[in-house]
């Protein structure tokens, strides 16, 4: 029997986005698939402009999903099974777009300042995060903050990544790290309902990272990830 389409999108998912992937473990069988649809769509995003050998490129990238996003038929791996699932009712595009139209700061050659930096992170792993939520039946305020935390923290972890391509996701008014890592722990002081566990688990990580957000995920890092599925608490 051939693998079906929810395998394929978890084992790239496995590859793409680890962490995502762990947490998409805790969700209900009958919602993984969705889930790492949703963020293997979001890693193509993120892909645009990392790809892309200057800005120009990464906004084709970026409108060429959003014309799968708005209903244009394209054969593609990801674009094709996320059409049949917005047609499907799976994903409300208006979220998805909104997940593109953030994406495009990365884009337009610097983040100015602090609140634009958490606007951008709110509206890229937050609203994933949110989105992710909603698939799994709540639509929460809170697991949207938690995964703006579990944004700030990658991009912290993605500095030294980022300059090895010339690039910087912080804010170019030169906000000390300190902080942008306070800002991003007072996120994570709130409980997520249970129902959206899985879409804001990312949060344990970021909650671990931005004690030491340059250090190799372990099995420390899962063990907190366990601890907190079974707790409520991330």
């Amino acid at each position: 029997m051939p693998p079906s389409s929810d395998h394929f999108h978890l084992q790239r998912l496995r590859r793409a986005d680890p962490d995502r992937y762990f947490c998409t473990l805790f969700a209900p069988p009958q919602a993984r698939g969705s889930l790492a649809l949703l963020y293997l769509f979001n890693n193509e995003l993120a892909r645009a402009r990392e790809v892309a050998s200057e800005p120009l490129l990464a906004r084709i990238r970026l409108q060429w999903w959003r014309e799968v996003v708005e209903g244009a038929a394209k054969e593609h791996e990801i674009a094709t099974p996320l059409s049949t699932a917005l047609e499907a009712g799976v994903f409300a595009r208006v979220d998805l777009l909104g997940l593109i139209e953030a994406r495009e700061m990365e884009a337009q050659g610097e983040i100015p300042d602090t609140a634009a930096f958490f606007a951008y992170a709110r509206g890229t792993a937050g609203r994933l995060a949110r989105i992710a939520g909603k698939i799994l039946g709540a639509d929460s305020p809170v697991v949207e903050d938690l995964g703006t935390a579990y944004g700030v923290s990658g991009i912290l972890r993605a500095v030294s990544f980022l300059a090895a391509q010339d690039r910087s996701l912080l804010p170019a008014d030169a906000a000390p790290l300190e902080g942008l890592v306070a800002q991003a722990r007072a996120l994570l002081n709130q409980r997520p309902p249970r129902a959206a566990l899985a879409a804001a688990l990312p949060a344990v990580f970021a909650r671990r990272d931005l004690g030491k957000p340059f250090a190799p995920r372990s099995l420390g890092d899962k063990c907190a990830v366990l601890r907190a599925a079974f707790s409520g608490w991330v």
